[in-house]
């Protein structure tokens, strides 16, 4: 099993190495840099690339560790029991698998996406330690061991929005996906956006870059955004003429798909404002 990339996902020669490193070891790979550079993506490419299911499983600001694994379901068991259901004699019945528990009962090797870790509590990652170490549990209403038959490739990512614990860092291969460089973004773009005419691309690749790197910028626009940004150019038919701005100061041409909050907004309007001003 080796991921090379995919003819719709441009992974450069570091991430491919980590990937298939994280794969050889039989480690969780845990995936980190900015919202938007295809850190999601990435698990379902390499699903694709090496013809496994995945698992998927979103982590929010509630989730915790325990639903991975599964759930018991003591009220519905109490309501059957006041009803004289015959299934409440089952404790089984009331078990509700996580995404742990389905990636480790079935039969075919699988990708298990564990998407946006560092949203949940910061214990989260330390009830899991064992889990995706030993790939087992135990499900003690039943008094099952819940053990992976086919070792899932285990793909987990994070924003970087806190810290996570040391002892889980030391479980995982760790990779940070780098903002792509202008020969990466083209390289991207062509997969999404075939034969985007040269001259637009340039200058609006030229306009993008000077944008992330304007100094105070609360959010700098990600792949996503941009790639956003140049289907609507092209939805509008506009030319690399049409993308002409006073200053670099100055707002690019449908700025709400790259600038994603007013701080931002008002900071080029003021740009703008003092450009004139000198002029």
């Amino acid at each position: 099993m080796k991921f090379e990339g995919t003819s719709e996902y441009v992974a450069t020669e570091d991430l491919t190495v980590a990937v298939n490193a994280a794969v050889t070891l039989e480690r969780p790979l845990l995936v980190k840099g900015e919202p938007g550079t295809g850190k999601t993506e990435l698990a379902r490419q390499v699903a694709g690339a090496l013809g496994l299911r995945m698992i998927e499983w979103n982590i929010k600001s509630s989730t915790k560790a325990q639903q991975g694994l599964y759930e018991y379901d003591a009220v519905s068991r109490l309501r059957d029991s006041q009803l004289g259901e015959e299934r409440v004699h089952d404790v089984a019945n009331y078990i509700r698998k996580g995404k742990l528990w389905q990636a480790f009962e079935t039969d075919e090797k699988v990708v298990l996406l564990i998407d946006e870790i560092d949203k949940a509590d910061i214990e989260f990652p330390n009830d899991l330690l064992q889990e995706l170490d030993r790939m087992e549990f135990h499900v003690y209403e039943t008094g099952e061991m819940i053990r992976a038959s086919h070792r899932p490739i285990v793909i987990i990512t994070s924003n970087n929005e806190k810290e996570l614990p040391d002892a889980f860092l030391r479980r995982c291969f760790f990779h940070y996906i780098r903002f792509p460089d202008p020969d990466t973004m083209r390289r991207i773009v062509e997969v999404h956006h075939p034969g985007i005419k040269e001259q637009l691309l340039t200058t609006a690749l030229t306009q993008f870059y000077e944008l992330r790197e304007q100094p105070g910028l609360k959010k700098k626009p990600s792949t996503s955004e941009v790639l956003d940004w140049l289907k609507l150019l092209l939805a509008e038919d506009l030319s690399a003429q049409d993308l002409h701005r006073e200053g670099a100061s100055a707002l690019p041409k449908l700025h709400g798909a790259l600038l994603k909050n007013e701080q931002d907004v008002h900071l080029f309007e003021r740009l703008a404002f003092m450009a004139r001003g000198r002029g």
